[in-house]
């Protein structure tokens, strides 16, 4: 696009009073991702854009919220219970890990409409909790639609680490597939920028992509593809589906020992 274009366009938006469009990202962020001793993990599933702290989407009832843990999936929908966050309505799940091995928790959330974009999005979005520091388990396929597959364990991560995966649809590699990868922001960190605010890179030939965190705190990689067939927005007229594999990550500053 021409630097003319771009100026027509940003003049548009100021005189129309927008503001841009940022990337939406299905959160499913847990209390801790790595259990050395068992216990209980509670996991919020919020719709959101995680590095300006909003706004928060309403979040209807997902379709499906589950887990992965020995190679067996666990229904945990029944369990999870709504979270009021100011007007809209976000979920949280609890779940006691009591045998070593990576818990692999997913979200399957219902189409949410963007006006904006005129498009439905579908994230399935998963974590990887480790029971007991095994270590274990970290790179099953949970058998979402669209799914990343880690090449890093997802969890000890150091800040600064290089986190890969392989984007998946259907269980073959998406080639140049596009990423967007996104900061849970605490308001810690000011962005120079809307240019900064998500990342985006795209995956090589094999559908493999790489990504160094530069700061502590949960990451999310959100791979975006289009849905084989199009959904309806409320008023019945088709629209294109996006469908997200999203992967949250989490990096730990090293301590120093004096």
């Amino acid at each position: 696009m021409s630097r003319r274009a771009v100026a027509t366009g940003l003049a548009f938006l100021v005189a129309i009073g927008a503001t841009p469009v940022f990337a939406h990202f299905q959160e499913i962020i847990p209390s801790a991702e790595v259990l050395p001793e068992g216990g209980s993990v509670t996991l919020d599933m919020v719709f959101t854009h995680p590095f300006e702290g909003g706004p928060v989407m309403d979040m209807k009832r997902p379709v499906a919220v589950g887990v992965l843990a020995g190679g067996k999936r666990t229904d945990l929908t029944p369990s999870i219970v709504a979270k009021p966050i100011g007007e809209a309505t976000a979920w949280t799940l609890t779940r006691t890990i009591d045998e070593p091995g990576a818990a692999i928790f997913y979200v399957e959330p219902q189409p949410y409409f963007e006006p904006a974009e005129n498009k439905l999005i579908v994230h399935y979005a998963k974590v990887l909790v480790d029971g007991y520091a095994s270590g274990e388990g970290w790179d099953a396929l949970v058998g979402l639609p669209v799914e990343i597959r880690p090449l890093t364990r997802p969890t000890g991560l150091w800040t600064g680490n290089l986190f890969s995966g392989v984007v998946l649809r259907n269980g073959e590699p998406v080639p140049f597939a596009e990423i967007e990868v996104e900061f849970v922001n605490d308001g810690s960190v000011a962005a120079p920028n809307d240019a900064f605010v998500t990342q985006v890179l795209k995956a090589d030939a094999a559908g493999v992509f790489s990504y160094a965190m530069p700061r502590a705190g949960w990451w999310g990689f959100a791979a975006l593809t289009e849905g084989d067939a199009p959904g309806r927005a409320p008023d019945g007229k088709e629209v294109p589906v996006e469908e997200g594999a999203l992967i949250w990550v989490k990096a730990t500053d090293m301590p120093v020992s004096r």
